[in-house]
């Protein structure tokens, strides 16, 4: 995919604002306690967060584990995020999966609601990095 530098700014801007959309969820979501939804719209913020990093930084993906493996590929593996990041991103995906397509086991509180406030972090990490 070959954007123009105005493109990947919209594009970098959209998956931002994504991202920080589905944060605001997570609050009715976690009163409502509906943790496998919230740990989907967890992992959704991730994404789309992490998918805009990439695209600031022309690299193509085409799936979400291309995702992941760029990003622990291109940022976690060169320190510019810690290995925690890279673990709550790979953590957030199988946590996801597990909750849409695994009807015998449900996301509990003690596993989702610890994630949140780091979820926010990296967030906030990626925007300070496209912002450098």
């Amino acid at each position: 995919m070959n954007l123009t530098d105005e493109e990947r700014r919209i594009m970098v801007e959209l998956e931002i604002e994504r991202a920080e959309k589905i944060t605001e969820q997570f609050e009715a979501l976690r009163e409502q306690k509906f943790w496998d939804t919230l740990v989907n719209r967890m992992y959704y913020a991730a994404f789309h967060a992490v998918s805009a990093l990439l695209i600031h930084n022309t690299l193509h993906v085409h799936t979400h584990r291309g995702a992941l493996n760029i990003f622990n590929k291109e940022f976690v593996r060169t320190g510019e995020f810690s290995m925690e990041e890279g673990h709550l991103f790979s953590k957030l995906e199988g946590l996801r999966e597990r909750g849409d397509y695994n009807c015998f086991v449900d996301a509990t509180e003690e596993e989702i609601v610890p994630l949140i406030e780091p979820l926010i972090a990296l967030i906030a990490k990626v925007k300070a990095k496209i912002t450098e």
